[in-house]
């Protein structure tokens, strides 16, 4: 016999669809969790930095710029979810108590993801 039938190619299609659609989730999972690991190994570094930092110059910084103008880090990480350099979440150290100190001279202390989407694990990103 000469070449396919219709039947035949139709069959071969409808099993190629199948295997597409059922390798698809796991793709986008790899994904996911991909995303999940450049995230908090960008995290780990930054908080190493942080702490570097301030052992070195007896204060923490000012910003994450202030990370990039030190030479500490080559330029600030895309966060992976956002997909945007600045949406990361910089947590300022708190102001002692009986004193009046002017918010912006107060130096970051940990940084977070800016997404409020939830991870595979069920928490949210900007928690970790």
């Amino acid at each position: 016999m000469k070449g396919f039938t219709l039947i035949e190619i139709i069959i071969v299609f409808s099993l190629i669809g199948i295997l597409v659609g059922m390798g698809l989730p796991q793709y986008q999972s790899a994904a996911k969790r991909a995303r999940e690991a450049v995230l908090k190994e960008d995290l780990f570094q930054m908080r190493k930095l942080i702490d570097q930092y301030c052992q070195d110059k007896g204060k923490y910084p000012a910003s994450l710029q202030t990370l990039v103008d030190e030479k500490y880090l080559r330029s600030i990480p895309v966060d992976p979810i956002t997909k945007s350099a600045s949406t990361w979440l910089e947590i300022r150290e708190t102001p002692p108590t009986d004193e009046y100190v002017m918010p912006e001279s107060l130096g970051i202390v940990d940084v977070k993801s800016g997404s409020e989407i939830k991870a595979q694990d069920g928490t949210l990103y900007n928690t970790w």
